[in-house]
């Protein structure tokens, strides 16, 4: 088990700005401790859960910490990884004891701005999202209660608990606390951004025709993959195969006609979040592209803008281009965002 007690510590100290021993610093006061672009909406966040350096500090170090899963030996980071803009390079995640699902861990980029969770959008907010992974039996497969047990043993996580919260660990407190630090995974300094910004010469001429394909019919991208987070937080059926059994939307609607449906997603990093699709069946953007390119694979529940494409050779280099374009580097190499304890 990697040392929490003192990286929770340096990380709570970090946060809150302080070169003192974290011992004698104060509670961190109300504030706006996540960085979010000029050009992007106000940060949604819940009244109950406002950010503050020691409650995002906190939940930075619940994401890495394996204590939340029963062998100890699993934690969000294992499915989330930075470098992949916190995607899984795995077709599916392996939880406790090698376990698989059936769905591709989703990146988690500017999820703030979603409006539900989970491929299925089972979940109306973070917090409830925070919750799901760690019941999960084939992910952490853990009771709250048994987790909020083990952080109240460590004196250190207790008192950041305190800190944050004014309250020991807890499900209400263990999941605002790990909802925090996802909220402030934002990403928004990528090329694309850039350009928007007046910096045109940060797209190169094949990612700006690439662009035009991208917002016009001759791509069709632009129906679900809208606004500066590139989702419209819809479900959609993007013609996945005819056999896939994974009834998506439908679990939670019980509708025949949301079969098959699932969230869109974001494309911010989509250039290093591969494999693709919900159950991560495509391994490269060629490979999605190609998949519009043909109107999908057959679903009966195929939405009608999923249609056969007709692009040429060059017209998919060129969306691809722009699609790289998308990737935030900094973002993915932040320290921010790291392991505290690496």
């Amino acid at each position: 088990m990697k040392r929490r007690a003192a990286a929770i510590l340096a990380s709570l100290a970090l946060a809150q700005g302080c070169s003192q021993p974290a011992e004698e610093e104060p509670a961190a006061e109300l504030g706006p401790p996540i960085s979010v672009p000029d050009d992007f909406p106000p940060l949604p966040v819940p009244d109950d859960n406002e950010p503050t350096a020691a409650r995002v500090a906190l939940g930075r170090t619940l994401f890495y910490d394996e204590r939340l899963s029963r062998t100890e030996e699993v934690s969000c980071a294992s499915c989330h990884v930075q470098q992949y803009a916190f995607a899984d390079p795995n077709r599916v995640s392996s939880g406790v004891e090698q376990r698989t699902g059936t769905r591709n861990a989703p990146a988690l980029v500017n999820m703030a701005y979603d409006t539900s969770f989970f491929w299925h959008g089972g979940v109306p907010s973070l917090e409830l999202q925070a919750l799901g992974p760690i019941k999960n039996p084939l992910e952490m497969d853990m009771a709250l209660a048994d987790v909020a047990e083990r952080l109240s043993a460590d004196p250190a996580i207790a008192r950041a608990f305190d800190e944050a919260y004014g309250e020991p660990p807890s499900e209400f407190t263990i999941s605002r606390a790990v909802a925090s630090f996802v909220r402030s995974l934002i990403s928004g300094q990528s090329p694309f951004d850039r350009y928007q910004r007046g910096e045109l010469e940060a797209l190169s001429e094949g990612a700006l025709r690439g662009k035009a394909i991208f917002e016009d019919e001759r791509g069709e991208c632009f129906h679900c993959h809208v606004g500066f987070n590139f989702t419209n937080n819809g479900f959609r059926n993007n013609g996945i195969a005819a056999s896939d059994p994974d009834i998506g939307r439908a679990e939670i609607t019980n509708k025949t006609s949301d079969e098959g449906k699932f969230k869109v997603p974001t494309l911010r990093n989509v250039g290093v979040s591969a494999p693709y699709m919900h159950d991560g069946s495509l391994a490269t953007l060629e490979d999605v592209i190609e998949h519009y390119d043909q109107g999908g694979r057959g679903h009966v529940n195929t939405d009608p803008t999923v249609q056969p494409l007709e692009l040429t050779d060059a017209d998919k280099a060129d969306l691809v281009e722009f699609l790289h374009a998308l990737t935030d580097q900094a973002f993915l190499t932040d320290s921010r965002y790291a392991d505290p304890e690496p």
